[in-house]
């Protein structure tokens, strides 16, 4: 399962767009439809104003898959969210750098328990704030709408996005990085149509692309998208 880090245009759906009240059975369906990695959000309510996932549950739910868990910390205070985590036995996890005061230092900490370790960026934060840090982080995670109000109505992906992602992938591709690039908010067909062939590595993908309601049916559907885009 680890070498799915490895492919191109990987699909890592978001867990807090499942069905919440039948967690087991959708991530069940999840390996059932070929899907390897799960996007888990975890959120204190502050940072981001929402919070429907608790540690709790993504402890137990480790206990019963092997999908690669993809986790996005979206808090103010970092430290117990990323120890409890790492403790959980996670795959990946990514902290924001707007709330990070020692970067460099968090991304050393994940690493030194052998996980993977990388940074988000909210819409408006520079990509200069990687400048020292980029060739340490397996992964840089871009925010596309405001984190935490994908619930606001007419909440759009922001109009820089595409530059964002392009000016990102020129920067790791000029230092030689095998950094990840992943893209999360609102993310749609079209966005894995346009940047899965080679700009961006990870997609999170939510309500736009999945029907709680015909699960089956959407992950054939993203299953069939993500072969036409890598050729293969």
């Amino acid at each position: 399962m680890q070498s799915v880090w490895n492919e191109k245009c990987i699909i890592s759906p978001s867990l807090i767009c499942l069905d919440m009240c039948n967690l087991e059975q959708q991530v069940k369906l999840l390996e059932k439809s070929g899907i390897k990695m799960l996007h888990v959000d975890i959120l204190d309510g502050h940072f981001s104003p929402s919070m429907p996932l608790g540690l709790d549950t993504v402890r137990q739910l480790r206990a019963k898959t092997n999908l690669q868990f993809d986790c996005h910390v979206m808090v103010s205070e970092q430290d117990y969210f990323v120890d409890e985590l790492l403790d959980i036995g996670v795959e990946q996890i990514v902290f924001h750098a707007e709330t990070q005061p020692h970067i460099d230092g968090m991304l050393n900490r994940i690493h030194a328990r052998g996980v993977k370790a990388g940074v988000a960026l909210k819409p408006a934060t520079p990509l200069s704030a990687l400048d020292y840090v980029l060739e340490k982080c397996d992964t840089v995670l871009l925010m596309l709408i405001n984190p935490g109000y994908a619930f606001v109505k007419g909440e759009k992906q922001v109009a820089y996005a595409d530059r964002k992602i392009k000016e990102l992938r020129h920067k790791i591709d000029a230092m030689g990085l095998d950094t990840k690039i992943e893209v999360d908010g609102r993310i749609s067909p079209q966005n894995i149509q346009d940047y899965g062939s080679g700009l961006v590595d990870i997609f999170v993908t939510g309500s736009t692309c999945i029907d709680r309601n015909h699960m089956e049916e959407s992950f054939d559907k993203l299953n069939a998208l993500r072969t036409s885009v890598i050729g293969g």
